[in-house]
């Protein structure tokens, strides 16, 4: 089944104002007549809904004959609501920042007009996916019974959110990215930003000990050409408008929890799995520790894998196997 869309007239995100926005979702499988059976995959940073397709099918965890599944694009993504979709006046550099809550807020309302579940049996996702499960159960603790985070934290930490202003500054240094009202693509700044992104995809091992030749890449050129075909392809201002939300993940940072970290997390009642893998260079392993040490009834299961953070995007077979066999025993839990 291809993208559907589901239209949210005049939100009010966070940042303040009114604005029309449209979600765009893909679904794989049906509701069941008890609707108990739906699952919310939110996409990462660039994907889309095909990109987490590597987590679904037939004999998987997430199994279509079993599962209705659902997968909401992030806005600014090109597909949902974003700055290159938009007409006047949030076209491009006017796109209002979407925080991860405003995301959240769509996507339960789209779930529950369309679906009219009564309970989501598991919220999983892979970066800022997993940020934005993590989201979910924070805000809906009585219609979440499972989250899972692969790859990503509650919250953007000091140092993710250095690595996110390099990459952006490097985009923005391009004289024809123009502040944002380019009428041709930024190519220099997109490609500065490809590359420098492709040095924090994947860990020093997996470039130094030439790691990426096991999955079929014959030198580190064809890693950053991996970043360019997927950087420089989209809109430079679709680009920094799902940067700023990444920047600024907070589950606290509403007026449930008015900044107060620790209870947003402590009140997640939602069994969680979280999934950090050792060699990540953005979301570390000791910052998901302390955020499972706040949850009530949660795991805390390390990839070891030397992909770094694309362990996660389901680039290394291993890593794929075991996240899909946890994520069978927490569905089965």
């Amino acid at each position: 089944m291809g993208e559907q869309t589901f239209e949210i007239p005049a939100f009010e995100p966070q940042c303040g104002g009114a604005i029309n926005l449209n979600l765009a979702y893909r679904v794989y499988g049906e509701l069941s007549s008890t609707k108990d059976n739906l699952i919310v995959v939110p996409t990462h940073y660039g994907g889309r809904s095909d990109d987490v397709a590597f987590l679904i099918g037939e004999e998987m965890a997430l199994d279509p004959r079993k599962y209705c599944i659902v997968v909401p694009n992030l806005f600014g993504n090109g597909v949902s609501s974003s700055p290159s979709n938009t007409p006047a006046p949030f076209a491009g550099k006017t796109f209002p920042t979407l925080t991860y809550y405003d995301n959240v807020v769509c996507q339960r309302r789209m779930i529950e007009a369309v679906f009219g579940a009564k309970q989501v049996c598991l919220v999983v996702g892979f970066s800022m996916g997993a940020m934005q499960a993590y989201e979910w159960a924070t805000q809906a603790p009585n219609l979440v019974q499972r989250f899972a985070a692969i790859c990503g934290s509650a919250r953007t930490y000091e140092h993710n959110q250095l690595f996110l202003d390099s990459v952006c500054a490097a985009l923005t240094a391009d004289s024809a990215y123009r502040d944002g009202t380019y009428t041709s693509p930024p190519t220099r700044g997109l490609e500065a930003f490809s590359v420098a992104y492709a040095a924090w995809f994947a860990s020093q091992q997996f470039y130094s000990e030439q790691i990426y030749r096991t999955v079929g890449f014959e030198r580190m050129q064809d890693v950053v050409d991996l970043a360019k075909s997927v950087f420089m392809a989209q809109d430079a201002n679709d680009l920094l408008a799902m940067a700023a939300t990444w920047r600024a993940g907070d589950p606290s940072a509403n007026p449930v929890y008015n900044g107060d970290f620790e209870k947003a997390i402590r009140s997640i009642a939602a069994r969680g799995l979280v999934m950090p893998c050792v060699s990540d260079l953005y979301f570390r392993v000791s910052d998901n520790k302390r955020e499972v040490a706040l949850l009530n009834n949660a795991e805390l299961a390390p990839i070891q894998s030397d992909f770094g953070h694309l362990a996660g995007a389901g680039l290394d077979p291993s890593a794929v196997m075991f996240i899909n066999g946890k994520l069978s025993e927490l569905l089965a839990s």
